[in-house]
């Protein structure tokens, strides 16, 4: 599905990015029971500090004991929705992502996982775990005007049902999305 169109992970950990904190992200990719390609994304809870509330690939910023980014994608998910390391196939990454809000640069390891995982929400961080399509998705795209700290800006949306996926999560799909119209097209 994405042969040849997914940067390397080893190149893509060394793209300089504007940002003041390395983190990294997973997107788990899998085949539904309908044979439909989906992808694992989590809703953050509500009462956070950072993020509230909104829906984002599992990771975070990288600690000084993970031993490169792709460790710390997978690290992340593993504490945030209990995918463990040892059951993602590791087949590319999108492009590196600065957030603008909060001065991160975000790493996304694209990885291949069973479809069916029991998901064990990490219960101080994440509120839900959720699986959709890339199909619904992509059919949920929209440029939208959105408010944030009382500041109304237009950005890139996916929404699936009562889900809004916006900012560095949006962009990451973008990349994916584009990827694979790259690929449809060879």
């Amino acid at each position: 599905m994405l042969e040849g169109v997914l940067l390397d992970p080893v190149e893509a950990a060394a793209l300089d990015v504007h940002g003041r904190t390395d983190a990294a992200v997973l997107v788990p990719l899998f085949l539904n029971a309908d044979g439909e390609p989906s992808v694992v994304l989590t809703r953050r809870r509500e009462d956070l500090r950072r993020h509230p509330g909104e829906i984002s690939f599992p990771g975070g910023r990288q600690d000084p004991e993970d031993a490169n980014l792709c460790a710390t994608a997978l690290r992340e998910a593993h504490e945030e929705i209990g995918l463990e390391p040892s059951g993602v196939e590791l087949i590319g990454a999108l492009q590196p992502t600065p957030t603008i809000a909060t001065g991160y640069a975000v790493y996304p390891f694209v990885g291949l996982i069973e479809p069916g995982q029991t998901w064990r929400p990490e219960e101080a961080e994440v509120a839900l775990v959720l699986e959709l399509t890339l199909a619904e998705l992509r059919a949920g795209y929209a440029r939208r005007r959105l408010t944030r700290r009382g500041v109304p800006f237009r950005t890139d949306t996916y929404v699936v049902g009562d889900h809004l996926v916006w900012g560095a999560t949006a962009r990451m799909l973008a990349d994916l999305f584009e990827r694979l119209d790259r690929r449809a097209a060879a």
